[in-house]
């Protein structure tokens, strides 16, 4: 790489929950820096066409798939679609995810299953399909959250576990994968800034005050720590769980 050479030119990026929020951040900054992207959404395709017409209007590469990262079969055919448009695939990110709260006593076995099937099994589901056309020097990087090591909140325990699971997983797929030069790796955002946890929402100058940065984490930020390690620089870096949050967990 130069410093005129876009460090993932010649690279394909598939990214699930990629229309929005952290996803739509990570879509944007693996395209800017040269990758063709393409990204999964569950709703909203007006939106996720914005994203693909913004892209394309500077001169980037994107395809936007509809699927619902609780059907496997839906993720597997996104994994099959991004290889055929774009003829690879060499960054998987997995980024779909959904947060439901309630504490033991309130919180149904369907939405114990729905919350897994999202942030557990889909993660399994893509890197299977993907291992499939992956090879030495590409990467698959998964969005977890430090509710994995401190839930922190009342309500919190499913989603937490969903996020245990992953820094698990990816231990061992790390494990798994490493024979072929494939590293797998696990971000893990505290509180950060999306439509679904606003910086001015009505609990942001509490949760402001757990963070010694004084502020909480932008969509960017996390965007940033995924190109790390879907690029060169981090190709020793394997089976880790990469925290970005201000040091709310310090």
């Amino acid at each position: 790489m130069t410093a005129h050479t876009p460090r993932f030119n010649h690279k394909v990026a598939l990214v699930t929950g990629g229309s929005r929020g952290i996803g739509e951040a990570i879509v944007r900054r693996l395209a800017a820096e040269g990758a063709a992207v393409a990204f999964t959404y569950s709703s909203s395709a007006d939106k996720a066409q914005a994203l693909v017409g913004l892209i394309e209007s500077k001169g980037g590469k994107a395809l936007a798939i509809q699927a619902d990262s609780a059907d496997v079969a839906a993720i597997e055919r996104a994994v099959a679609a991004t290889v055929e448009h774009f003829g690879a695939l060499n960054i998987l990110v997995n980024n779909a995810g959904i947060l439901l709260m309630g504490t033991v006593d309130t919180f149904s076995l369907e939405d114990f299953d729905r919350m897994f099937a999202v942030n557990v099994r889909a993660t399994f589901a893509a890197t299977k399909a993907s291992s499939a056309v992956m090879h030495t020097g590409d990467r698959i990087i998964t969005v977890g959250s430090v509710v994995a090591q401190r839930s922190g909140f009342p309500g919190s325990s499913v989603y937490s576990m969903t996020k245990s699971a992953i820094a698990g997983m990816i231990r061992g797929l790390a494990i798994d994968f490493a024979p072929r030069g494939i590293t797998v790796n696990n971000v893990q955002p505290g509180p950060t800034s999306t439509d679904m946890n606003p910086a001015d929402g009505p609990h942001a100058d509490m949760i402001k005050s757990l963070i010694p940065l004084g502020r909480v984490g932008t969509a960017d930020d996390v965007a940033g720590m995924v190109a790390y390690l879907a690029s060169q620089e981090a190709a020793f870096v394997t089976g880790a769980s990469m925290t970005i949050d201000g040091g709310y967990l310090a």
